[in-house]
């Protein structure tokens, strides 16, 4: 018999051995592992003010959101509207925020692909609508993660 015949009825034998038997043993028994309490997560909150527009633009000026900055109301909302230049997303900082603030600001967003992130927008006229009901005063650094190296970033601040 040639190595590569007995090599091939070796394999037969060994799959055969670890698991080619359509029967199958008892399981064996296991305790049962101890439910791990998780917070539920935040319901969306609706916005009960003004939606304001801020564009994200790339062009020959380079890369960036207008208006970067912008003051809006608790529960006002911020529609981030695609104009050139893409792929583009919006994605807050959570580094610095709370655990109820960060669970709040995820859930208000319209759209998203990972935490604090919205989905990635590839077309000119898509939006994305983040609300800030239920988002206390201060201030949230937000960018664009595929160009956040070109510095497309900006604040938002609540009063």
């Amino acid at each position: 018999m040639s190595f590569k015949k007995f090599a091939l009825v070796a394999s037969v034998f060994a799959l055969a051995a670890c698991g080619g038997s359509s029967e199958s043993a008892p399981a064996e028994e296991t305790a049962a592992a101890p439910a791990v309490e998780t917070a539920p997560a935040a319901a969306p909150a609706a916005v009960t003010g003004t939606t304001h527009e801020i564009k994200m633009i790339g062009d020959e000026k380079g890369y960036r959101f207008e208006p970067a900055n912008l003051t809006v109301k608790a529960g006002d909302a911020v529609k981030y509207v695609f104009v050139s230049g893409g792929p583009h997303n919006v994605a807050f900082e959570g580094t610095t925020l709370s655990a109820d603030v960060k669970k709040q600001l995820d859930a208000n967003f319209s759209a998203k692909m990972a935490e604090l992130s919205s989905n990635m927008m590839l077309n000119a006229g898509e939006s994305v609508t983040v609300s800030f009901a239920g988002i206390p005063a201060g201030k949230y650094p937000f960018n664009c993660t595929p160009h956040l190296a070109m510095n497309m970033k900006g604040v938002i601040t609540v009063e």
